[in-house]
């Protein structure tokens, strides 16, 4: 997710590195790829900006392409970042760019932004940003292809209708080939770790001839627990792996992140009395191979696509 304004800096005393850095512009930035140590600093920004991030995001998103975050510093100390996450040969999505709100209008988010997306190379980037960000992305050669909106708050657990049942180890490959058509690009690698990430619980539909018509994860986070993928056949099974979810959640807030696009699903979310937050536009470079629209009722993540 895309979003500059918010962020609350780390608190630090004030030293000689601080005066330098009021008056430090671009020329001072040195951009270079993140560690994953690194990236938990950019966690707890995007926590700042409210986006809710999961516990254990960041192990999944270096799984997937440890080389695609970038931290621009001053020196020495982080004050923006862009990460650039390369799937396969035709598809890469771009998040969280964030600069420290003590240090905007001087143009660092711009550099990183520029070695960053340099990652990707001929691929087709995709991003999700804040919709009054949109003619800024336009600029850098991305287009409006739907919007998503935030749903949250706290579903009644109940009884979890049949076919639903807690993910095992068998049902990866069906899982992995189920997501495949949902999603602009092959993910397997993300997703091994996703499924078996600390807290994250998985949830999948099957049919009386045993194949599947759905999956769901649901993650610890800062605040509401995080829902996503959230894919489903329709709009029946999307609602019986929501049961499944709210019986994890215990009684505990959830948070669904949920494509206009998908009228059926939107229904669902206020049917379910989730209320929205805030929108995101989902916007892209170019084409992206045709993937199963009608079917995501929750992204995985704002951050990763």
């Amino acid at each position: 997710m895309l979003r500059v304004r918010r962020t609350t800096a780390p608190k630090r005393p004030r030293t000689e590195w601080s005066a330098h850095m009021t008056s430090a512009g671009p020329e001072h930035l040195v951009v270079a790829q993140a560690s994953i140590d690194d990236w938990k600093v950019v966690g707890e920004w995007a926590a700042d900006e409210g986006w809710n991030p999961g516990l254990s995001d960041s192990a999944s998103f270096f799984a997937q392409d440890p080389e695609g975050f970038f931290v621009g510093r001053v020196g020495g100390e982080p004050v923006s970042a862009v990460s650039v996450v390369n799937y396969g040969a035709d598809y890469a999505f771009l998040g969280f760019y964030l600069v420290r709100p003590d240090l905007r209008g001087r143009g660092y988010g711009l550099t990183t932004w520029k070695t960053a997306l340099a990652h990707a190379g001929g691929r087709t980037v995709g991003l999700d940003g804040v919709v009054a960000q949109q003619d800024n992305y336009r600029q850098s050669g991305f287009e409006l292809a739907y919007r998503t909106a935030r749903f949250g708050g706290i579903v009644p657990a109940g009884e979890v209708p049949t076919g639903v049942r807690a993910a095992t180890d068998a049902d990866r490959a069906a899982i992995t080939a189920y997501d495949s058509a949902c999603y602009p690009a092959d993910r397997p690698v993300f997703l091994a770790s996703w499924l078996a990430g600390p807290g994250h619980r998985t949830f999948v539909r099957t049919a009386a001839d045993g194949h599947l018509t759905g999956y769901a994860v649901i993650r610890p986070a800062r605040d509401s627990l995080r829902v996503g993928p959230l894919f489903a056949d329709t709009a029946d099974d999307a609602r019986a792996l929501i049961a499944a979810l709210a019986d994890a959640a215990a009684g505990r807030p959830i948070a669904v992140d949920v494509p206009r696009t998908n009228t059926t699903g939107v229904a669902l979310a206020e049917e379910l009395g989730l209320t929205p937050s805030f929108e995101t536009a989902r916007m892209y470079t170019g084409p992206v191979r045709p993937f199963a629209g009608e079917r995501v009722y929750g992204v995985t993540t704002l951050e990763l696509g």
